[in-house]
This record gives structure tokens, C-alpha cells and sequence, in this order.
């Protein structure tokens, strides 16, 4: 397996992983108070926003021959970096 190959799937599982947090972020909301529903929804929004660009820069980088996707892996970090920011904040401020 190349190493494009590997970087790829590794950001694919912690996509998973993100994804599986907005939906138990979408459940929470829903059962929330209209204050606290605010501030779910503004965080889904930022987790629903980095995932969607983290895919996107996810596709060109496999879309990239073996010698660009190097130069590509660092809009998806960047694009990740967001994902983890916002997963982190989120899982501090609803912590219960």
C-alpha cells in the first residue's frame, strides 16, 4: 500500500469517527432546551462545515497522482484540523 494510500485511509476512519459525533450531536439537540439547542446547532453546523471540506480535499487528494498528493495532504490537514477543533469544543462545552 502506498503511503497516499494509507494517509488516506486514516483520515477516512477519523471522518467516521467525526460523523459519528455529529449524529449523537443531532440526537442531543434534539432533546436539548431551546438555549442549549442554539449552541448544538452552531456546532454542528462548524462540524457538519469542516467534514464536508475535509471530504472534498479528501477526493482531490486521491484524485492526485502519486507525486502532487504530497503537496494536497497539507489542505487536508488543515481542513482536518478544523474537524478535530471542532469536535473537541464540542465534546467541552456539552460535556456532562
Amino acid at each position: 500500500m502506498s503511503t497516499k494510500e494509507a494517509y488516506k485511509q486514516k483520515i477516512e476512519a477519523e471522518l467516521e469517527l467525526a460523523q459519528a459525533k455529529l449524529a449523537e450531536l443531532k440526537a442531543e439537540a434534539k432533546i436539548a432546551g431551546a438555549d442549549a439547542r442554539i449552541q448544538y446547532d452552531k456546532q454542528i453546523e462548524a462540524l457538519e462545515q469542516g467534514i464536508d471540506s475535509t471530504e472534498a480535499k479528501l477526493k482531490e487528494l486521491g484524485d492526485a497522482g502519486e507525486e502532487a498528493w504530497q503537496q494536497l495532504k497539507a489542505g487536508v490537514d488543515s481542513a482536518w484540523g478544523t474537524v478535530t477543533a471542532a469536535v473537541q469544543e464540542a465534546a467541552a462545552k456539552f460535556k456532562r
